[in-house]
């Protein structure tokens, strides 16, 4: 028998009886119902917890570690602190004078390592279970026991670089893994510094900096308004500005290089713009003797540096 307006239901599994009140299902399980609130034999097994004993059950699954943020907000504080992840990136963080670490958050292990490694720490790491930073960046990063919440590094001025050696100029580049892997490249050789777009360009926090392995502390990022001014400038301090396009007139192995040096990279698919092109002293192309004749920007960054550091010496 069921009492009409109410919708709760019980399950017990009783074998099919003549005279019995409900319906038996195929699997001899009997539903039977009754009013909301009621106490007996019916309810006897949906007896609900004491107020205590819910609020205990709810402590249970509260987690120490770093509030998880917003979707589309893991890799920004809200108070515009950058977010830095990973071993790499975080040590380097770390070792950087002049990088000021808000929050440092560790596993016991990744916390262990930094002590057996003999790390000064300017904060006291909060100690976290691995899943309390899972879910603050996401399922796919890698992020090795560490997170940090840091503040940008202070901004660098294009008249501040020194007229010498060589510097990379992305023109609207916006993939982060990219960027952050061309900075990784310029680190390992000895770039003055990144100029980019303040438009158009990825932020230097999160995947980035992940992508960079700590090469964010090693290699200044200038960030411009203006590309086509920027590179006026840079060619006012001497510098010889090549683009690098695959429709470039010359093989990069056969320009006559010098330093101070810029290299100019477009994004993949739209390559360099226009003015920016314009703007070039020249431009080059990298020739490759496999059926493939184009590189992802990072690998064309990683072997265009290489033929400038060759020719140019």
């Amino acid at each position: 028998m069921f009492w009409p307006g109410y919708g709760e239901r019980l399950a017990f599994s009783q074998p099919r009886r003549s005279g019995c009140f409900g319906v038996a299902t195929p699997s001899n399980r009997l539903i039977l119902a009754a009013p909301r609130g009621t106490v007996g034999p019916l309810m006897r097994h949906h007896r609900p917890h004491p107020p205590e004993r819910r609020q205990q059950r709810r402590s249970a699954w509260k987690r120490k570690g770093p509030r998880p943020a917003p979707k589309g907000e893991s890799e920004q504080s809200g108070s515009g602190a950058a977010v830095l992840y990973g071993w790499h990136t975080v040590k380097a963080a770390l070792e950087n004078p002049a990088r000021r670490i808000r929050h440092l958050y560790a596993t016991a292990n990744a916390a262990r390592r930094l002590a057996d490694e003999g790390m000064a720490l300017a904060v006291e790491p909060e100690i976290v279970r691995p899943d309390a930073i899972a879910r603050r960046l996401g399922p796919d990063a890698v992020h090795n026991g560490l997170l940090a919440e840091v503040e940008p590094l202070p901004a660098r001025e294009l008249e501040e670089l020194e007229p010498a050696g060589i510097v990379l100029v992305l023109d609207q580049i916006t993939d982060p893994h990219n960027v952050g892997a061309i900075l990784r490249t310029a680190a390992a050789f000895g770039v003055r510094a990144v100029v980019t777009t303040s438009r158009h360009s990825p932020q230097a926090t999160g995947v980035l900096a992940k992508s960079a392995s700590g090469a964010l502390e090693y290699v200044p990022i200038v960030t411009v308004q203006n590309l086509a001014r920027a590179l006026a400038v840079l060619r006012e301090r001497g510098y010889l500005l090549v683009g690098l396009d695959s429709t470039g007139g010359s093989d990069l192995r056969e320009a006559a290089l010098r330093t101070p040096l810029a290299l100019v990279l477009g994004a993949e698919g739209k390559g360099l713009r226009q003015l920016t092109r314009a703007s070039c002293d020249a431009v080059a192309r990298l020739d490759l003797p496999g059926r493939i004749k184009a590189l992802n920007v990072s690998n064309a960054a990683a072997l265009a540096l290489y033929v400038a550091t060759q020719q140019a010496s």
